[in-house]
């Protein structure tokens, strides 16, 4: 997939995010979309996978470690053909299987159940080993917060990763400097990410996490590394794509309403349209 067809479906990634989250009237918004190209990428370009065939055993893995940004992981699958668009607007409604945060039990193509942040991270390390101890060439894939690598699990992973030289794993940390509180650097500042994870034995590519060109490069270059897993730190815009989200830490976990709703697919409508 281009450039240009991976922006589009980026664009239809964020419609699903600000549906979802407006019809549940709950959610987390904000570091769903800024992760929007991200997971764009990895379902649409990057990984070895298949809708009609979800638990293939040779496919590659992804763990969503920061589990409350679940509304981008879901638009995400359901564009990709996982399960249908139109149940983005069950959205933790009752009885629905789209839980507020991932179940691998029931939602086709999640691969592991999240949300206890800092977890995420240990079952990706052990996925990996997996592949390496049963000889299996699928790689994993684990996204993390850059508030949530302020919890201690985070590191433990990390060290375990570098020591057995788990190039079959890549760990990307969405970089958008704000969490429920506040800015991260101002809560608990985990800043230098990237010579924290060299530390830990890892090869480490900054990149502008919005940028499908950088993304592109970065997980060509973690594919060609070997010997050492590594860590992608993906500067990113808190709330991307909508006007009024962006950039501002009200919007970790709060859903629109009707107005901003209204608006908010506007603004995604005419940044759909201008690609075309």
């Amino acid at each position: 997939m281009n450039k240009l067809e991976l922006q589009k479906k980026a664009v239809e990634v964020r419609k699903g995010i600000v549906t979802g989250v407006h019809s549940a009237k709950a959610g987390h918004p904000g570091g769903s979309l800024s992760a929007a190209d991200i997971f764009t990428y990895l379902y649409f370009e990057e990984m070895n996978i298949d809708p009609a065939n979800p638990k293939d055993e040779n496919r590659d893995r992804f763990v969503l470690s920061k589990g409350h940004t679940a509304p981008g992981l879901y638009s995400t699958l359901a564009n990709r053909g996982f399960f249908p668009v139109e149940d983005l607007l069950t959205l933790r409604h009752t009885g629905s299987y789209l839980q507020g945060h991932p179940d691998m039990k029931h939602i086709p193509g999640v691969d592991m159940s999240s949300g206890s942040l800092g977890q995420g991270l240990s079952t990706a390390v052990g996925m990996a080993l997996a592949a390496k101890m049963s000889g299996k060439d699928y790689r994993t894939y684990c996204l993390c917060g850059d508030g949530e690598i302020q919890e201690g699990q985070i590191w433990e992973a990390a060290m375990f990763a570098g020591h057995r030289k788990l190039d079959n794993l890549v760990v990307i940390v969405d970089n958008n400097n704000l969490q429920i509180d506040g800015s991260v650097d101002e809560v608990c500042s985990p800043y230098p990410i990237d010579e924290k994870f060299k530390a830990f034995n890892f090869h480490v590519i900054n990149i502008n996490g919005n940028d499908f060109d950088e993304i592109d490069k970065a997980f060509a270059e973690a594919k060609a590394t070997k010997g050492m897993p590594t860590a992608i730190i993906a500067h990113t815009v808190k709330g991307k794509g909508v006007s009024f989200m962006e950039n501002k830490a009200g919007w970790h976990g709060k859903a629109p309403n009707d107005e901003e709703f209204a608006i908010a697919i506007e603004e995604l409508g005419k940044a759909g349209d201008a690609l075309c």
